[in-house]
């Protein structure tokens, strides 16, 4: 049995590097507001402790688990059940004790899984916010609701995702590893590549 570091970020610009260590690490580029369970990493991880090879996963805070407070205890109540320590490093804290649960780990994280889906809230309306006011300034560029953007266009906007995908060597995961694109954007290309 082993023990790991999840790491998740929201993008492929955002800096991983205060959430590495020494441990094995598993990295998702996701929203916070995807479950844990539906990320790649997240499945892997979940598949892992199902046949026994993890003891013990390290995150950096709470939030990198999600951004959704009944998704958060959803997993962790899993990793309860399956006697794997989930260890928040920010907090010093573990969920199980001696094999038990920590009670004062359930108390802290309920309010902090709170707490980071309130701050998920608020930043969806400060973005809802402040695209109203460019609509009404006149400068809004996003594209306008019920339009959709053309398989070409979309395809002309990832090259190096079409280069490897004609190739044919590699899997999905690893161009999306390799271009730094999410591996759904791979997966929509390869898709529009063979319409």
């Amino acid at each position: 049995m082993k023990s790991i570091k999840y790491i998740r970020v929201s993008s492929r610009d955002q800096n991983v590097d205060r959430q590495l260590s020494d441990l094995e690490y598993y990295i998702d580029y996701c929203s916070g507001s995807i479950k844990f369970e539906d990320r790649p990493f997240g499945k892997r991880i979940i598949q892992e402790v199902e046949k026994g090879l993890i003891e013990k996963i390290h995150v950096h805070s709470i939030d990198r688990l999600g951004r959704n407070t009944v998704d958060i205890l959803t997993t962790i109540d899993f990793f309860n059940k399956k006697g794997v320590i989930l260890y928040i490093e920010n907090l010093g804290i573990s969920n199980l004790l001696n094999g038990k649960v920590n009670e004062v780990f359930n108390l802290i994280i309920s309010v902090l899984a709170n707490v980071s889906e309130m701050e998920r809230r608020t930043l969806l309306e400060r973005q809802q916010e402040g695209i109203q006011k460019a609509i009404q300034k006149g400068i809004y560029k996003g594209r306008l609701k019920g339009t959709k953007e053309s398989s070409e266009k979309f395809i002309s906007k990832y090259p190096h995702v079409v280069k490897l995908l004609k190739k044919g060597n590699l899997s999905l995961q690893e161009i999306a590893l390799i271009t730094k694109v999410s591996k759904s954007t791979v997966f929509k290309v390869n898709k529009y590549l063979h319409i």
